[in-house]
C-alpha cells in the first residue's frame, strides 16, 4: 500500500502529490532566501533558515528522484511499441518502475511525523546494575564503546559526572555527545544491557551474568522546559574524582535538586563552577522533559507501543556474550558474531537495523489507521 502518487491524479494520490510539490516549493524558496544579503549577513537568521531547509532536504531529494524515475518510465513506455527498442525499453521500464516503488516507500516514511528531538545532542547515563564490580567494569566498556562510536562520526563527547571504582570500573557516568543527529542514532540504546563472561577473578572459569543500565536523553535547553527557580536547591562541593590538586581545593562541583520530583543531578568534571552549573541544568531539564514525555506516552492508551522501543530503562535490550563472541539485540532478533568490533565502536550495523525496524513498524501503524 503506497502513497498513491503512482496512481491517476485523483483523490488521495493528488493530495499527496500536491503536498510533496508544496514542500519542494518551500525548499526552493528557502534556498533563495539564504542568498539574500540581509539573510546571509545575519548568522542567527541564516542558521535558522538553513536548519529548516535541511529538514526538508530528504523529502525533496526523494521526490525529485521519484519524478525522474516516473519520467524515465514514461519515456520507456513510448518505446515499447518499437520492435527495435522493445527489449531495451522493457528493461528501462522495469528498472524505473522498481525505483518508483522503492522511493514510494521511502517517501511514505519521510512524510510520517518526525521525532522533533532527532537532530539534538544527546545525554547518555550509564549505571552498573546487578553484578557488582563486574557490572562496573562492563559499564566502563559501554562508555568506551559509545565514545569510540562518537569519534567515528567526528562528534564531540564530554563527561559531566563520573563515579568510578578502584579497579577501573564505572559505578555511573553521565556524558554529553554533541553532533548533528546524535540523538537519532543513540536513542535506541536505552535499556538494560546484559554481559555474559568469565571474570578475571573467577578461578573456576564460571560464566557470570551482569547488567548495566543505559538511559539516553535528548539534550534540552532551559527554554524547552520551564522550571520554577524556587523549585531548585543548588549546592556546591569539592570534586571527588581524579583531576589533580585543583579539584580538591575548589568547590567547583555542582549538585542541583529539583524539589518537587526529587531529581538530583551532579556535575563535577569542569573546573569552572559556572560551566558545571550550566551542564547540570541541561541534564536536569533533559531528565524532567523525558519523564514528562514518558507520562504522556503512558496516557495515550490507544497508541500502539513501538516494537523497537526507545525509553524503557527496565527492558533488557541486548546481550554481549564474550565466550561465543556474540552480541544479540533482543528487540529485533539480530545476532552478530563480532563482539570485539562492536565494543570498539562499530555500532552502525546494529543501529541501522534498529532504525529500519522502527521505520517498518511506523509504516505498518500508518497503514492500519
Amino acid at each position: 500500500m503506497g502513497l498513491g502518487i503512482r496512481r491517476a491524479k485523483r483523490g488521495k494520490g493528488t493530495r499527496i502529490e500536491e503536498k510533496l510539490a508544496a514542500i519542494e516549493e518551500k525548499y526552493s524558496a528557502l534556498e533563495k532566501r539564504m542568498q539574500e544579503p540581509e539573510v546571509y549577513s545575519d548568522p542567527v537568521l541564516y542558521a535558522r533558515i538553513a536548519r529548516e531547509q535541511k529538514e526538508l532536504q530528504p523529502v525533496v531529494e526523494a521526490y525529485r528522484r521519484y519524478d525522474k524515475a516516473r519520467r524515465d518510465m514514461e519515456g520507456a513506455r513510448e518505446l515499447l511499441s518499437d520492435p527495435d527498442f522493445k527489449e531495451i525499453a522493457q528493461e528501462e521500464f522495469d528498472a524505473a518502475q522498481a525505483d518508483m516503488e522503492r522511493i514510494d516507500e521511502e517517501l511514505r516514511y519521510l512524510l510520517l511525523p518526525r521525532d522533533p528531538n532527532d537532530s539534538k545532542n544527546v545525554i547518555i547515563e550509564i549505571r552498573g546494575g546487578a553484578g557488582g564490580e563486574e557490572a562496573a567494569l562492563f559499564a566502563n566498556s559501554l562508555y568506551r564503546m559509545y565514545v569510540m562510536y562518537a569519534e567515528s562520526k567526528r562528534w564531540k563527547s564530554e563527561i559531566a559526572n563520573l563515579n568510578d571504582t578502584e579497579l577501573g570500573g564505572i559505578k555511573e557516568v553521565s556524558f554529553i555527545i554533541e553532533g548533528d543527529g546524535a540523538y537519532s542514532r543513540f536513542k535506541f540504546e536505552s535499556g538494560v544491557h546484559r554481559v555474559q563472561r568469565v571474570p578475571e577473578t573467577e578461578a573456576s572459569g564460571r560464566i557470570h551474568t551482569s547488567t548495566v543500565t543505559v538511559a539516553v536523553l535528548p539534550e534540552m535547553e532551559e527554554v524547552d522546559f520551564e522550571i520554577n527557580p524556587a523549585d531548585l536547591q543548588i549546592d556546591t562541593f569539592r570534586s571527588s574524582g581524579a583531576g589533580g590538586q585543583h579539584v580538591n581545593k575548589t568547590e567547583s562541583a555542582i549538585r542541583i535538586t529539583h524539589l518537587p520530583s526529587g531529581t538530583v543531578v551532579e556535575c563535577q568534571d569542569e573546573r569552572s563552577q559556572h560551566k558545571n552549573r550550566d551542564r547540570a541544568m541541561k541534564i536536569l531539564v533533559s531528565r524532567l522533559y523525558e519523564e514528562e514525555r514518558r507520562k504522556q506516552s503512558e496516557q495515550l492508551a490507544a497508541e500502539r507501543k513501538s516494537q523497537v522501543g526507545t525509553g524503557d530503562r527496565s527492558e533488557r535490550i541486548r546481550t554481549y556474550n564474550y565466550p561465543q563472541g556474540r552480541v544479540t539485540d533482543h528487540r529485533i532478533g539480530l545476532t552478530l558474531y563480532k563482539i570485539e568490533q562492536i565494543l570498539n565502536g562499530a555500532l552502525d550495523e546494529i543501529i541501522d537495523a534498529l532504525i529500519m525496524a522502527d521505520r517498518a513498524d511506523k509504516l505498518n501503524s500508518s497503514e492500519m489507521q
